[in-house]
């Protein structure tokens, strides 16, 4: 609500003169000026002029902000209390998204692991559900062994907590858990 102000009295407007009459104004130097603000003109590009070349940079501080991230691997998980992590491991939690990687090769499913992964943090999903399928007749596939180290990369790695085999109703050794952190 707007202060209202009262009408001064011819007292309280006598005592004020009365008060005020042995007061010396400011200096006219360090009074500022007042200065009507300039009408509003487009600014004129720089003309590039030629100049010495620039001084070198010095070199970027290389000490980490912040300790690196442990690797993940199966069933290791570094900071996730002991119910949690039971659950995860077997399947109990509830796969909240899921992507099959089956039949892309290895830079079209790398790039689509990494949106996966970014998508599903951003939504707030904590498990996921990745399959990359076993592979060969000797159970060695690509992806299968790729995935890992993806999900370990700069990019993936600061969203995840845990990574570990899928359960066969899942996919078994051909999928893995992925469990993301929490987004506050």
């Amino acid at each position: 609500m707007p202060r209202r102000h009262r009408p001064v009295s011819e007292d309280e407007a006598k005592l004020f003169h009365e008060s005020v009459k042995d007061a010396a104004p400011l200096a006219a130097h360090r009074r500022k000026p007042h200065v009507e603000p300039a009408a509003r003109r487009p600014i004129a590009p720089e003309v590039a002029t030629p100049t010495a070349p620039p001084l070198p940079r010095p070199p970027p501080n290389l000490t980490p902000l912040r300790a690196p991230l442990a690797t993940l691997d199966h069933g290791a998980a570094p900071g996730v209390d002991k119910r949690t992590l039971e659950r995860f491991r077997k399947g109990e939690m509830g796969v909240d998204a899921s992507l099959d990687l089956h039949g892309m090769t290895q830079d079209a499913a790398h790039a689509a692991l990494v949106r996966f992964v970014q998508r599903a943090a951003a939504s707030g999903h904590r498990a996921l559900l990745i399959v990359t399928g076993k592979g060969g007749r000797e159970g060695t596939g690509v992806l299968r062994a790729q995935v890992p180290r993806w999900l370990n990369e700069a990019d993936s790695r600061p969203l995840l907590l845990a990574i570990h085999r899928a359960r066969p109703q899942h996919g078994g050794d051909g999928a893995l858990y992925v469990l993301l952190k929490r987004k506050r």
